[in-house]
């Protein structure tokens, strides 16, 4: 009886205890599903993170709301990839209290960075484009608005996330700000980046073993958001049907990819579930070649902090499934 009754009398505290903590939580806001998810990890305990670009939108095409702005104008720290990714949000955050954190992710330390490929129907790098794609650093890349890319930071592919490793650091910088931002919460924030990080490992492991049995297999993205998969484990991307999902191809296009499609025999072309799905239909009309769907943004999951494993798996699979059925 003594033990219910300390029972009951400490729950209310534990009770207030919790909302205490609830209250003492950062309001942090996210820009796409990937990022959130990582931020969401490593806030396990702490709070939940705010989610800018929700449901099915596109950062690629995405206009703020007036909800967005006022998510914002309440945020201790924000995450987004950067102008290259969420142009939308670069004056908004521009405008944000200067006690606010930002936290540009595509300048995380360690990040693996791929210069933009020159074209839709691109060719499989040679290794010495790849060592060359593998530059960590900003530097300049000519030729490339002719294409499409007119971002302030245009030089680089920003699907950062595609590639664990690139998680892993962007992972590591949000720490690092979470950290810098609620230093009260800091324990709980590198022991979950510690378990995140351990997961990545895991991740990066189960993802090469999926994809092995088709890695030689040529296939065609709608589009070209897939370079650091590509390269991180050895597939054949052969080309996209558009360079920037802001820019709808044109028949000269489309042409060019079904004719890349027919050249290449039995493969397949992927589809995404925010862009125009017909036009995978125009570009396989004729060949061997089977379609799928990729979601490199997250566009059909829901938000949560198992988000980005639940992505790269989808990805793996389902290039494993089409390449994998016969002709």
């Amino acid at each position: 009886m003594k033990l219910a009754a300390g029972l009951s009398l400490a729950l209310p505290a534990l009770l207030l205890a919790g909302a205490t903590q609830a209250a003492d939580a950062p309001v942090v806001v996210t820009s796409i599903k990937p990022v959130h998810s990582l931020v969401a990890s490593i806030m396990q305990g702490v709070g939940t993170p705010e989610l800018i670009v929700d449901g099915a939108a596109s950062p690629h095409t995405y206009s703020m709301k007036p909800s967005n702005a006022r998510t914002l104008q309440d945020a201790k720290v924000v995450f987004w990839v950067g102008p290259g990714l969420e142009a939308f949000l670069q004056k908004p955050l521009e405008s944000l209290g200067s006690d606010a954190s930002i936290a540009e992710l595509d300048d995380a330390p360690g990040l693996t960075k791929l210069k933009f490929r020159e074209g839709g129907a691109f060719e499989p790098h040679d290794d010495g484009d790849e060592a060359e794609a593998h530059d960590h650093d900003h530097a300049e890349a000519a030729g490339h608005d002719d294409h499409g890319h007119d971002h302030d930071h245009g030089e680089f592919d920003t699907h950062l996330w595609l590639d664990p490793a690139n998680a892993k650091a962007m992972a590591a910088e949000i720490t690092t700000t979470l950290v810098a931002a609620d230093p009260a919460n800091a324990l709980t924030y590198q022991a979950n980046a510690k378990t995140l990080d351990d997961r990545l490992d895991a991740l990066d492991k189960e993802l090469a073993a999926t994809v092995a049995p088709v890695k030689d297999k040529p296939f065609i993205v709608f589009h070209d958001a897939y370079q650091y998969f590509e390269h991180r484990y050895g597939i054949k991307v052969a080309g996209s049907i558009t360079v920037s999902p802001e820019t709808i191809p044109g028949a000269e296009r489309v042409s060019e990819i079904h004719k890349k499609v027919a050249e290449l025999g039995a493969t397949c072309v992927f589809a995404e579930p925010q862009f125009e799905p017909r036009l995978v239909d125009v570009v396989i009309e004729g060949t061997k070649a089977k379609s799928g769907v990729l979601d490199p943004e997250a566009a059909t999951l829901e938000a949560g902090p198992d988000l980005y494993f639940t992505l790269m798996r989808g990805i793996a699979a389902s290039m494993k499934d089409c390449l994998s059925r016969e002709s």
